[in-house]
């Protein structure tokens, strides 16, 4: 169902502002995910190349499909933190913002004298969100952390794959979930700071990510620590339930069929595979048989599978009331009927022309997502900085001192090339 936006609306977060020390997924996706709720974002970069996802690759016109994904919507200055003068900086632009977005490495922003305990005694009042890998506090504590890194160290790819053969799951969870587990902090602090008798006081939070892949994987910890069992990668399959699946068919397509309950199970035999005597079986009665014979099972469905072509399995997977869906590849995601007919596509602009992008998930009445550019390297400087009250010649005299960086220029119209 289409809910009606409407341009006018400055969105739940308008007049909040976010200043970010950012790099890669994580952070810049929490930032992302409050920018597309309307708070301004005012990201620090370095001058020599800015967040290193910005080199990742080159693929959009230019630019690097990472960056370009996790960006839009903020404003790039560019201040070397090294220079004092680039502190001065910084600590001038966060004494009007609301939330301060960090995900350095371990003991950076304390080198820089601007970890969650100096921002307390400057900005009391201002809330300090640091990403991290792995927590304070623990060996680990000390390591670089990555996305793969992460899900390694904490089971996710050994429950993905197949037996034998783990696997990282293609998107980067640990970085995303969490970026998005910071944006919920921080919007729940928000509101404590605002509700009468709220939590004014809270103003200091982390997540990492070793801790938010962990919490992804609780159906799994929660299986081991009751059972001392391991469970196995299923592949395309859950270990929870059964029948639960990718199966070809006739014409070379796969589709997916599962089922959560019993009385799924008894549709799934007698309607859709006209199989009463599956049904009727008592091993197969309950889901913990139906797991234990998983593979006889699977077999009976592919059998039943190959020998119609998918439009017909989703068909009457459908008249069943049989959950089911198709196997795609990322092309054939890019051109989903599903994507296009709900308009989830929208041009933005980036410095290399106009680009499309997926619409964020949350679907608000009377709010349009802003969808802004994504910055070039330091365009935003000489606009952020003369808002914060520099002078053009304090600005000119920072440039002169190093302090920050040139500016890029500004991106394109929405008439470049479409990608």
């Amino acid at each position: 169902m289409h809910i009606p936006v409407q341009e006018e609306s400055g969105g739940p977060l308008a007049g909040i502002t976010v200043v970010t020390l950012e790099q890669a997924v994580s952070a810049p996706m929490c930032t992302r995910t409050l920018a597309d709720l309307g708070a301004r974002v005012i990201k620090i970069e370095n001058p020599d190349g800015g967040d290193f996802a910005r080199h990742y690759d080159d693929v959009v016109h230019g630019l690097a499909a990472h960056f370009v994904w996790a960006n839009r919507g903020k404003e790039s200055i560019t201040l070397d933190l090294k220079h004092p003068d680039g502190l001065t900086v910084l600590h001038r632009l966060l004494e009007t913002a609301d939330a301060f977005v960090a995900n350095l490495a371990p003991g950076a922003t304390a080198a820089l004298g601007i970890s969650p305990a100096h921002l307390a005694q400057r900005h009391p009042d201002l809330i300090v969100m640091e990403i991290d890998g792995y927590g304070a506090g623990g060996p680990l504590s000390h390591k670089r952390a990555y996305d793969l890194l992460i899900q390694a160290e904490s089971g996710v790819c050994a429950v993905t794959g197949s037996p034998g053969a783990p696997a990282k799951p293609g998107p980067p969870i640990a970085d995303v979930s969490s970026g998005l587990y910071a944006a919920l902090t921080i919007l729940a602090m928000i509101c404590g700071k605002r509700a009468p008798g709220g939590t004014a006081g809270l103003t200091q939070a982390s997540v990492s990510l070793f801790d938010t892949a962990a919490e992804l994987m609780g159906y799994q910890l929660t299986y081991t620590r009751h059972t001392g069992v391991d469970q196995q990668p299923l592949g395309m399959s859950s270990p929870a339930v059964a029948p639960y699946g990718a199966y070809r068919t006739s014409d070379g397509e796969t589709v997916v069929l599962g089922t959560t309950n019993d009385r799924e199970w008894q549709r799934l035999a007698r309607e859709l595979l006209d199989r009463p005597d599956l049904a009727d079986d008592p091993r197969y009665a309950g889901n913990l048989d139906r797991v234990r014979l998983r593979a006889e099972l699977d077999t009976e469905i592919a059998r039943w599978c190959a020998r119609h072509d998918a439009a017909t399995v989703q068909t009457r997977a459908d008249a069943a009331g049989i959950g089911n869906s198709r196997f795609r590849t990322p092309s054939e995601v890019v051109a989903h009927p599903h994507l296009a007919d709900r308009d989830r596509w929208q041009e933005i602009d980036t410095p290399s022309g106009s680009v499309t992008a997926l619409l964020p998930p949350p679907i608000i009445a009377g709010f349009a997502p802003p969808m802004g550019a994504v910055p070039g390297l330091g365009e935003h400087t000489e606009t952020v900085l003369a808002a914060a009250g520099f002078a053009p010649s304090d600005i000119a005299e920072l440039r002169d001192r190093g302090a920050i960086g040139t500016t890029t220029p500004a991106p394109s119209s929405v008439t470049a090339t479409k990608g």
